[in-house]
């Protein structure tokens, strides 16, 4: 890691906060304690050799510790000082809805990064304690990422990459990029089925728990003020 050779504590902490990857992975560990393959999933163009480099640099430094999850496995969570970091996290998202937002490029639309967002965020228990079963279309992909399942039973979502069986409540078809748009809130999910840019199919009640479900985050409230062009 390059050092700003000052002994300033903004340079100090720039250090550790700036340097590449650190606050994303900060923003995944907000959330609470992941796994090691959760936090993976968080930064999918990260090599697995440099993730766990930085997680013992940021353990190191006493930004996130070692934790048990289950009794069986163990994860990473953030310390005190790496909880002061989330409010630098959350104004860096704000700041970057309000002035970077434009067209996609092809290199930021990654479909993995896209199915765990939703995976990772949703709320399970929007459907009221009843299983329901979601299927992905994403029309403009290849067939061995075109479809995507998630299941939500006890509490849980768990993202299937095969079919798992049993009755489909909702069917959901849209771009990759639309996905993108509705998950970054370019596009309300009301407005996307409006359009026709979703289509969303199913059980009645799956329908209307589909927005609680998808449960997007507050920065998805943020207006853009980046001038076009």
């Amino acid at each position: 890691m390059k050092s700003y050779g000052q002994f300033c504590p903004v340079a100090k902490a720039a250090e550790l906060f700036c340097e590449r990857w650190n606050a994303l992975i900060i923003r995944d560990l907000a959330a609470g304690p992941r796994r090691f393959g959760a936090l993976q999933r968080g930064v999918p163009l990260m090599s697995p050799s440099l993730l766990s480099a930085r997680l013992k640099w940021l353990v190191s430094e006493g930004v996130i510790e070692r934790c048990e999850l289950d009794g069986q496995h163990k994860g990473y969570v953030l310390t005190e000082a790496g909880r002061e970091f989330v409010p630098l996290v959350e104004a860096l998202g704000i700041w970057g809805q309000r002035w970077t937002r434009r067209e996609l490029e092809e290199q930021e639309m990654d479909v993995g990064l896209l199915v765990w967002s939703l995976e990772s965020s949703c709320d399970p228990g929007a459907f009221d304690g009843k299983r329901c079963l979601l299927r992905l279309e994403l029309t403009d992909q290849i067939p061995s990422k075109q479809f995507w399942w998630f299941l939500n039973h006890e509490e849980k979502c768990e993202l299937c990459v095969d079919d798992p069986g049993g009755e489909v409540n909702l069917y959901l078809a849209c771009t990759l990029a639309d996905a993108i748009y509705i998950v970054r809130g370019d596009l309300t999910p009301e407005m996307a089925v409006e359009t026709r840019r979703l289509e969303l199919l199913g059980d009645g009640w799956a329908h209307r728990a589909f927005t609680r479900w998808l449960n997007l985050s507050p920065l998805t409230k943020v207006g853009s003020r980046r001038v076009a062009g």
